[in-house]
């Protein structure tokens, strides 16, 4: 399994995205309306789903850990592994977002809806994390940043439904029923990579943050002036 995270993830990764890639460069059509800008499409939405999926992710387990009658240092670990992924990804997603707005709206940013909740949302997972830095003491730490990360979650279902709720600049999601099929084949390749690339990442600071909650957590060990210390009884111990 740690064979697999560390080496077939990532081959994984980089091979579906390649191919989502190139089918979206090379074989899928144009869009009718803008053209070639279109293709950045590729490499926008992906981003975007999967950062959206990471914030799904940190709700779930902040709410399981306030839920769960004894602190889960994993379930703290993966909150703070989601929102760091996430953050990574929504601010990817946002700066392909503005290169592909720039040619087609003629700017780069707009107080669009879309934009705006999205932007926020970034703003407080930042937060989150600038808060996880600053508060010392690992429970309160976890409690506090579990009721942020809740606050935060209220956001999400606004960034998904601002271009339905709200006259948006920004298009309303495509479906396999709106597109030209030669484009859902790209997207769905690219997509599962994009998954493959972010798990990956998720796993891997998952596992650093583990570590550092243990570390944090654990009893020092005992000095050999210690009377309670088995060195103090056994000196040969000490090296």
């Amino acid at each position: 399994m740690n064979k697999f995270v560390k080496f077939g993830l990532p081959l994984l990764a980089l091979g579906l995205l390649g191919a989502g890639w190139w089918l979206g460069l090379a074989w899928a059509p144009p869009d009718r309306e803008m053209g070639d800008v279109q293709r950045i499409m590729y490499v926008h939405v992906p981003l975007q789903w999967m950062a959206m999926v990471m914030m799904l992710v940190n709700f779930i387990a902040a709410v399981t850990y306030l839920l769960k009658s004894q602190a889960s240092w994993a379930l703290d670990s993966t909150a703070e592994a989601a929102a760091e992924v996430g953050l990574l990804l929504g601010t990817a997603g946002m700066i392909t977002g503005a290169i592909w707005g720039r040619p087609t709206w003629g700017v780069y940013w707009s107080w669009d809806p879309r934009l705006t909740s999205e932007a926020i949302m970034l703003v407080t997972y930042a937060g989150y994390l600038v808060l996880r830095r600053f508060v010392e003491d690992p429970d309160k730490r976890a409690t506090w940043s579990a009721v942020v990360a809740i606050i935060g979650a209220i956001n999400l279902p606004i960034v998904w439904f601002s271009v339905r709720w709200w006259r948006s600049l920004h298009q309303v999601q495509s479906s396999p029923k709106t597109v030209d099929p030669q484009m859902v084949i790209p997207l769905r390749v690219a997509a599962f990579g994009m998954l493959a690339l972010t798990l990956f990442f998720l796993i891997i600071r998952y596992r650093q943050a583990l570590a550092e909650r243990r570390a944090e957590v654990a009893l020092p060990d005992a000095l050999p002036g210690d009377p309670s210390s088995p060195l103090a009884h056994n000196p040969s111990k000490v090296a």
